[in-house]
């Protein structure tokens, strides 16, 4: 399944970028990213056998645990893609948040853009290494 990340913003050579560079480049599934101006440009489209996820600040405030299992419903359903939406600094409205299949929150305080891409790709790697019984992670 690829994990693709789309999302406001140019991460240019920051911190940030390295970090998210670092994260995926562990994950062992296919992933992708597609950066978008902060408004405008051409969103990919919902993809045909996947899932859509928003970062959204109304959504829920999953553990990696349940995002693992979440990721590993879809994989084990079918599911091709599960394409993860960062917006811009207005988020989504209430029709994109209606087409998607799950909201997640990193919690109740604002984070940059950048961050949150940075934190999603290490949860995505956590989340695959989880699936995969790899040590690191340790609940609790």
């Amino acid at each position: 399944m690829l994990l693709h990340i789309v999302a406001r913003g140019k991460v240019g050579r920051s911190p940030e970028a390295e970090l998210v560079e670092r994260y995926l480049g562990r994950v062992s599934w296919p992933t992708k990213v597609t950066e978008l101006p902060e408004s405008g440009g051409k969103v990919p489209p919902r993809p045909a056998s996947g899932a859509l996820i928003l970062l959204d600040e109304k959504g829920e405030n999953l553990s990696s645990m349940q995002l693992a299992k979440r990721l590993e419903q879809w994989r084990d359903g079918g599911v091709r893609e599960a394409q993860f939406r960062i917006g811009g600094a207005d988020g989504f409205d209430d029709t994109e948040r209606a087409e998607a299949d799950l909201l997640i929150s990193f919690g109740r305080a604002t984070w940059p853009h950048l961050m949150a891409r940075a934190m999603l790709a290490e949860q995505l790697w956590r989340a695959v290494s989880i699936l995969a019984n790899h040590p690191y992670h340790r609940e609790g």
